[in-house]
């Protein structure tokens, strides 16, 4: 089942999900600051940050794959498959 945040994301314009990242991004580098400096009521806000900032990026990328060539995901399944075999 979807959650409400993904689905939102899903519904956003790409030009809108880099902006949301770049302050989602800020956000965190502001909050990490002011926990280093004076401390958080609730530093379980950086937690929630950090995933919403995952959200966003894993939502551009599955936008570019998406996007890709049948050439350029051989290749990419192919990059997969070597690096599986490594382990």
């Amino acid at each position: 089942m979807a959650t409400k945040k993904y689905q939102e994301l899903s519904n956003m314009a790409e030009e809108d999900l880099y902006k949301e990242l770049k302050a989602a991004k800020n956000d965190y580098d502001s909050l990490k600051f002011d926990h280093a400096v004076k401390g958080l009521e609730s530093p379980i806000e950086l937690r929630v940050l950090r995933r919403d900032i995952a959200r966003l990026k894993t939502e551009i990328r599955r936008r570019e794959v998406a996007k890709m060539s049948e050439d350029e995901l051989a290749k990419r399944d192919n990059i997969i498959r070597r690096r599986r075999k490594r382990r």
